[in-house]
């Protein structure tokens, strides 16, 4: 049974609120160093594991680095924004914010820049480890690789944001993973080339956003100019993202049980 909360007139969206909704989410992070180790570190740990497995063949890891730099970032942003953001439902934060004149957008916008910030920290990080720690060799910028590796990053925070809504405890939050993250995981061409695919795989592997992240930090490990496939691969990335922050917006509800 639910009951609804008083509601107050909605205001446009504004920078001043996402902002302090910001700084909100990133004071609550900040006692939660678990959190913090597992989005800032983890990646770091994954890329520094993955080079001396294939120590005996670093071209291996060279071709295979670029696309985990993205895929890495991705997963953990994933799961920490899913489990951050199902705690500030069900502890009914979320609920209480929006019975004030803070709109759904004004609170997306809000997790987003938090976990974004910390994206971009996470991004620069595992990238200067991949490049000038490990010796990942790659033809193109290291910066149009670290663009790509931040949106990844968005890309994982936008649907933590988005599958919390459909999870009532943290184990259903992680669950979420096999469904979500693992059919793109195989999918994406990492283990083997699209084009290879059944034609059906292919044809699903074409509409899922980590097929372009992980395609497009090829074309920065191939060519030494921005390409027009990377151009597509970069829009399609940020275009995802920015649908599923939208779709994130509509699971907001003003009600309480």
């Amino acid at each position: 049974m639910t009951t609804d909360v008083p509601r107050v007139p909605l205001a446009p969206l504004s920078a001043a609120r996402s902002l302090a909704t910001a700084g909100r989410v990133l004071r609550q992070l900040r006692h939660d160093p678990r959190s913090i180790a597992l989005m800032i570190l983890v990646p770091c740990v994954m890329l520094v594991l993955l080079r001396y497995v294939f120590d005996g063949d670093e071209r291996t890891f060279d071709s295979i680095g670029a696309s985990l730099l993205g895929i890495f970032p991705l997963i953990t942003m994933f799961l920490v924004t899913s489990i951050a953001t199902l705690r500030e439902r069900t502890s009914g934060t979320l609920e209480r914010l929006l019975a004030m004149p803070l709109g759904k957008g004004d609170l997306i916008a809000g997790y987003a820049l938090a976990f974004g910030a910390l994206a971009v920290v996470q991004s620069a990080l595992a990238t200067a480890l991949a490049l000038w720690g490990l010796g990942l060799d790659v033809t193109g910028s290291p910066w149009l690789l670290l663009l790509v590796a931040l949106l990844d990053a968005l890309l994982g925070t936008a649907l933590g944001l988005f599958v919390s809504a459909f999870a009532s405890s943290e184990f259903q939050a992680v669950q979420f993973m096999p469904a979500v993250i693992f059919p793109q995981l195989l999918l994406c061409g990492l283990f083997a080339p699209r084009g290879t695919m059944q034609p059906v795989l292919e044809g699903i592997s074409d509409v899922l956003p980590m097929s372009y992240a992980v395609h497009g930090m090829n074309e920065v490990l191939l060519h030494p100019t921005v390409t027009g496939d990377f151009v597509r691969d970069v829009v399609i990335v940020a275009g995802c993202a920015l649908l599923v922050l939208a779709l994130g917006a509509t699971t907001l509800r003003r009600r309480t049980p």
